[in-house]
């Protein structure tokens, strides 16, 4: 396996991770919990959302130049616009496929997965200072569904199998 694959889907599991971990946070409608660390995560799920999808498109570029230095960059629509023309179709084709019809937005005629990008595209920075107002407000079931979408079609660029040695001592 070379560097490039394994570089990328290193940075894919790491944005499992924080998907993942996002879920164990408890939910908004549950009973007022008795523990203060417990409370509501104002900020810091979409923060962890956000740093989840820029590794997940991190994942994909590196995977798609097969160059381990990743840009550097948070903003999402911008991350998304380096990818290969292919996979910026991939993902939008199957975003409007597993997504859109759960998570329809009326302001855009064509909605894709480009319009949540570029409407979360400083949500890294901007959640970061969750004390700090905010100019746009953070669609947490239509990132979330896109993030899943993301990380579900990276996981079919490639396959794992364990190798056995050919010979025994």
């Amino acid at each position: 396996m070379n560097a490039r694959l394994l570089t990328a889907i290193k940075i894919g599991e790491a944005a499992k991770a924080i998907l993942l971990k996002t879920h164990s946070f408890p939910s908004r409608g549950s009973e007022e919990p008795e523990d203060v660390g417990q409370r509501e995560h104002v900020g810091v799920e979409p923060m962890l959302l956000a740093l989840s999808m820029e590794l997940a498109l991190k994942a994909w570029f590196v995977f798609d130049f097969d160059d381990p230095k990743i840009a550097k960059s948070h903003d999402l629509a911008k991350l998304f616009d380096m990818l290969r023309p292919e996979s910026r179709e991939k993902l939008d084709a199957e975003f409007k496929r597993s997504v859109a019809p759960y998570h329809p937005n009326f302001l855009h005629i064509d909605y894709s997965i480009r319009h949540i990008l570029y409407q979360h595209k400083d949500a890294f920075t901007d959640w970061r200072y969750f004390h700090e107002p905010k100019s746009t407000a953070f669609d947490r079931g239509a990132f979330e569904a896109t993030l899943e979408m993301v990380l579900k079609e990276f996981d079919k660029r490639y396959r794992s199998e364990r190798a056995e040695p050919l010979w025994r001592s």
